[in-house]
């Protein structure tokens, strides 16, 4: 069942593609019984040192303090985003990567299968070696995937010789990946079951077409995932030439948040990216051609309520209208059961338990889009109804009142959105790949309280046009 998207957009939480994601966390694997060494049991003592640590920062630290995000690149052309934050023994580092499926052209699939295959075997250790070396060292590592974005991310205690052995560990994985036959035939395999299973759910049904309606020949079109036919076709050459042309430095981005100074962060940056090629930035990718005109899509599926879909492509991230557009949405549909669309389609006529919108802002235009399940003999009435409200909004825009309580919700529950190294870790990750202010998080609230009703009235009335959205229904219509 679709759910909206978290109030506020970090770099993966705010991709609906997570649902698609192929994650490979060494920490989920089985720990083998064997004596604790001494390394193990010095990471053991430090755990517990950590333990301690974070009940003393829960009590203790302020809700809010200002993120100070320092920004340089390395000598081979990544670029760095760092956030010191010395209270807790531990740090985040993410290696993001202009290498999600929007590259893949026609070999749908390459994209997620390489950066799946990067830890199944590098620098002469096979997958085990180095789940074993990160298990070791009580270090979380995994790999995802995205739609603009890939990725390889490691959380380590800051103790010296956890830290420096685990980043060896992630520079051998980035710079020396082997992509195994067998790991290959294996993820490839689990790829295509993931595919098969996609034409039995509904949800997954109406993405897919959403997606291509609204995008048409755009790299944006594609699943992720991939098809059959194009996953079938991919071979170990497609990946180590995707890999080849894409995990290169200038097309880097690393972000790291936690208890190093300045030095020690560059140095850390260094050690990862260093024996990676410089090569190329990747292509800008086409803009996106809004619909000319409205389309219904409809697909038969025997499940228990329709799955309705409607939206057109949105804004992109650093878009002028970001915050107009995202309290708008807020108030439409994007605040759970408070909001205008869960009003009129759940709480007055009952015909769907949930219903929602969301702008996925992404490297070019990402979707808007409005959703419910619904009853089929219901369908009829719940689209007049989710017409009618979206069309009421944007020619009216909210009330002063409904404005003056999503700024409320928004402002107030912003510092707890970014309490902790993996949230910040994410904001400024997305800060990096997109080329956002480095003030972002500082003035988001400011901004947020900048807007007022005409501003949103007039953006949406410029970007969302109703007789032209998509429409997409999946169920026994």
């Amino acid at each position: 069942m679709h759910t909206k998207p978290p109030v506020l957009d970090a770099i993966t939480s705010g991709n609906s593609d997570s649902k698609i994601m192929i994650t490979s966390d060494m920490t989920s694997k089985p720990i083998h019984s064997k004596p604790m060494s001494s390394k193990t049991q010095s990471t053991h003592q430090w755990l517990l040192k950590l333990i301690f640590v974070v009940l003393m920062i829960i009590v203790s630290q302020p809700l809010y303090a200002g993120v100070n995000i320092q920004h340089w690149t390395t000598d081979n052309g990544a670029r760095v985003y760092f956030v010191a934050a010395p209270e807790l023994p531990m740090v985040d580092a993410h290696v993001i990567f202009d290498a999600g499926a929007a590259r893949d052209n026609k070999n749908g699939g390459v994209a997620i299968l390489t950066n799946a295959l990067l830890a199944e075997g590098a620098g002469g250790l096979n997958a085990n070696q180095i789940s074993e070396r990160f298990d070791e060292l009580g270090v979380r590592f995994s790999t995802d995937a995205q739609r603009d974005m890939a990725a390889l991310k490691l959380r380590s205690l800051s103790e010296p010789g956890v830290l420096q052995n685990a980043l060896e560990t992630l520079a051998l994985v980035l710079t020396e990946p082997e992509f195994p036959e067998e790991a290959f035939q294996r993820e490839r395999k689990r790829l295509l079951v993931g595919i098969e299973q996609r034409k039995q759910s509904p949800g997954a049904l109406a993405d897919e077409a959403f997606y291509k309606a609204i995008y048409k020949n755009h790299p944006y079109s594609a699943m992720p995932m991939g098809y059959e036919n194009s996953v079938k076709s991919l071979n170990i050459d497609d990946l180590k030439a995707f890999y080849k042309r894409y995990y290169v430095s200038a097309n880097a981005v690393i972000a790291i948040v936690g208890d190093l100074n300045r030095s020690e962060a560059e140095q850390l940056a260094e050690k990862i990216i260093a024996r990676l090629p410089k090569g190329e930035r990747a292509e800008a990718l086409p803009s996106v051609t809004i619909p000319s005109k409205a389309e219904n899509v409809k697909i038969e599926h025997p499940s228990a309520q329709t799955h309705i879909l409607v939206g057109q492509p949105g804004m992109k991230r650093g878009d002028p209208d970001y915050f107009a557009l995202y309290i708008g949405n807020h108030i439409l549909g994007g605040n759970g059961l408070v909001s205008r669309l869960s009003n009129e389609i759940r709480e007055k006529r009952g015909l769907s338990y949930s219903s929602y919108s969301y702008f996925l802002p992404m490297r070019q235009n990402g979707p808007y889009t409005i959703g419910l399940q619904t009853r089929t003999e219901q369908v009829d009435e719940a689209l007049n109804v989710l017409r009618q409200t979206v069309s009421q909004f944007i020619e009216n825009g909210p009330s002063n009142e409904e404005l003056a309580a999503a700024k409320k919700n928004i402002t107030g529950g912003f510092p707890l959105r970014i309490a902790s190294n993996k949230k910040i870790i994410g904001y400024i990750g997305m800060i990096g790949f997109y080329g956002l202010p480095l003030n972002y998080l500082d003035t988001f609230n400011a901004k947020i309280n900048a807007i007022n009703v005409e501003t949103i009235q007039d953006a949406f009335k410029r970007r969302l046009n109703p007789d032209k959205m998509v429409t997409v229904l999946v169920g026994k219509i």
